[in-house]
């Protein structure tokens, strides 16, 4: 652990399940604070917290409905969640996962298991996500971010790999938001001159892109006769 502990909110209706967790995490040496519902939840300062831990059917707002507000918000986007719920079909997971959350987790689950998916997303996330003394420079759209010291792409904390190419046309639209380029302003600003470039050739790398950055694939608008924009 570092010499900070992380600090981890878990959500649940049950405080039976809040106080066992707590007394676990806390054992392993993370700093915990629990709620037993959303909107109590809410009144934290969210983005102040390393990971949340969310159950979905709670009374009142469900776990899925704060994940999508805490998803909007560009100051808590980037924080993980982990969902620990009883509700494990196929659609629910599906569900979890485009929220953004990090992990899903079926109830009955043991604690070594909540406790190494903890540990692996905490890993992950904390690698990628730039702290505040951090000299890096990014561009930042919710929890897409783009880190233009070392040309690094990541959603929800993940990093994705992109190429040269794709990496400076996301970093192009994400620049001006909402400025039409048309594809011969793509091609002149991001292929050498001595390239030849066909207009098929950019559409074929806006696919890509859309298809590596997920939920965010739509922000990418092909506006028809023009060429493309980032919208909000």
């Amino acid at each position: 652990m570092d010499s900070k502990p992380y600090h981890i909110l878990v959500v649940d209706d049950e405080p039976d399940l809040c106080e066992i967790l707590s007394f676990n995490l806390e054992t392993e040496g993370y700093k915990v604070t629990t709620a037993t519902s959303a909107e109590e939840a809410l009144q934290f300062d969210i983005a102040s917290f390393d990971l949340l831990l969310l159950d979905v059917m709670m009374d009142g707002m469900s776990g899925f409905a704060m994940a999508r507000q805490l998803k909007q918000n560009e100051a808590t986007a980037r924080v993980p969640i982990i969902f620990l719920t009883a509700r494990d079909t196929e659609n629910d997971v599906v569900t979890g996962f485009n929220l953004g959350a990090d992990d899903y987790i079926s109830k009955p689950f043991s604690l070594r298991e909540v406790m190494v998916r903890i540990m692996a997303v905490l890993r992950r996330t904390s690698v990628s996500a730039p702290t505040e003394n951090s000299s890096s420079h990014t561009l930042v759209y919710r929890s897409l971010v783009l880190n233009t010291d070392n040309k690094k792409v990541s959603v929800n904390g993940r990093e994705i790999p992109f190429t040269r190419i794709e990496y400076e046309l996301l970093e192009l639209l994400l620049k001006e938001r909402g400025r039409v380029f048309s594809r011969a302003d793509l091609i002149r600003q991001v292929w050498p001159s001595d390239v030849l470039v066909l207009d098929r050739t950019v559409d074929v790398n806006m696919a890509r892109i859309r298809k590596k950055i997920g939920r965010y694939a739509g922000n990418i608008v092909t506006r028809q006769g023009f060429g493309y924009y980032f919208e909000e």
